[in-house]
């Protein structure tokens, strides 16, 4: 099941899961990351876990990551549905196959048009294009959806067509150019003051700064440096510790980059498990550093860190684009820069503007938005898996 924003997929998510347990099949929601699971628990009542944690995931010295589940233990369903399957890789999907029971089915949801995985393959985009597969392309913006900017341009990109931009009364909006220094300012000011003011905004939950590149004046790093400075000044009452270059503060909005499965976390409910999952976004709220201990929030979630494993994190007021893919955020701020053909490209302006639900505002220089939709550049991948398909549908 495939289509962009405002299309009713999770319309027909919701209808396909019911229908599934109304015939007495069992169920099990899931999707690659931590906040895709989140957002699919939200959007569908149900439980919903990242692949890992469905997999159930045991990390082991030198062998690498295994899974309990596989073909000798399998999952006891009878339906999966995963949702963001474009970032789903080969390997990681291959497991998933391995682990189901023979007869269950699976549903897979995504939109191509988004950026690929980060690990090896293509699966999605091979799976619809090898053409052996039941597959439905939704087309048709809703009514409610079509009076959105933010899901009008998206559906324009996508096409190669320019987003309309001069629109001031929606949820879309485009600030012109001028130095790094005013569109730095103006950015800041947006997120500490104008924005909480006008539209009652959380600073640090509701509005996310998206950037194509960490470097540059634009760029994650130097953006997380000045808003850092700005929402989480330091203070007597605040404790902070530095690993390498980065200076983590109490009160700190920040990313776990890489999938730790040592990481021991416990919920508000009393539940203890492990696992924190690369694009995992939190907040610091306990440093003592004389015992070395760090705690972080993640929604209902509090995981415990070494202040060794917080060479894994990351300042995440402002994040690339890439590490934002599977997430959604209230107000989405996207700084752009001078464009780099290899860094503005299409496939990233159209997943930007997805993140966003309720407002989006594009910053910076003026060529970027023209130049991004003109450069159709695919991410090159070698994979052989919708030729692999339609040669075993042939045999």
């Amino acid at each position: 099941l495939t289509g962009g924003p405002g299309t009713g997929k999770t319309t027909i998510i919701n209808a396909i899961i019911e229908l599934f347990e109304q015939r007495g099949d069992k169920v099990m929601l899931a999707a690659p990351t931590g906040r895709a699971a989140k957002r699919m628990s939200e959007l569908t009542g149900r439980q919903s876990k990242t692949i890992h944690r469905l997999l159930e995931v045991d990390f082991r010295d030198g062998a690498g990551t295994v899974f309990k589940r596989d073909e000798r233990n399998t999952l006891p369903a009878d339906v999966i549905v995963v949702d963001e399957m474009s970032m789903v890789d080969t390997l990681l999907f291959q497991s998933l196959l391995r682990a189901m029971k023979l007869g269950c089915r699976l549903v897979m949801v995504g939109d191509t048009d988004q950026l690929p995985s980060v690990g090896a393959g293509n699966v999605l985009k091979d799976l619809i294009e090898a053409d052996v597969i039941p597959t439905v392309h939704l087309q048709e913006i809703f009514r409610q959806a079509a009076e959105s900017m933010i899901v009008t341009n998206a559906h324009a990109i996508v096409r190669g067509e320019q987003p309309d931009l001069s629109c001031r009364d929606r949820d879309f909006f485009y600030l012109a150019g001028g130095s790094y220094q005013a569109v730095t300012e103006t950015l800041l000011d947006l997120v500490q003051r104008r924005l909480p003011k006008q539209y009652g905004f959380s600073p640090m939950t509701d509005i996310q700064v998206l950037c194509p590149s960490r470097m540059g004046q634009l760029g994650t790093m130097e953006l997380n440096r000045r808003l850092q400075e700005r929402l989480n000044p330091p203070a007597p009452d605040k404790p902070e510790v530095k690993v390498f270059a980065n200076l983590f503060r109490l009160g700190d909005k920040v990313m776990q980059i890489k999938n730790n499965y040592d990481i021991i976390w416990k919920k508000d409910d009393e539940e203890n498990g492990v696992g924190v999952f690369n694009g995992d976004i939190g907040e610091i709220i306990f440093i003592d550093k004389s015992i070395g201990r760090v705690k972080i929030r993640y929604d209902d979630r509090v995981a415990d860190y070494s202040v060794d494993m917080m060479s894994e994190l990351e300042l995440a007021y402002a994040v690339t684009v890439h590490k934002s893919q599977g997430s959604e955020f209230p107000c989405v701020i996207l700084s752009l820069d001078s464009p780099n053909r290899k860094l503005y490209y299409r496939n990233l302006l159209y997943t930007a503007v997805t993140r966003a639900k309720q407002l989006l505002l594009i910053m910076g220089n003026s060529r970027a938005v023209p130049a991004m939709v003109e450069n159709n550049r695919k991410t090159l991948r070698y994979t052989n898996l919708a030729g692999f398909l339609s040669e075993q549908t042939q045999t």
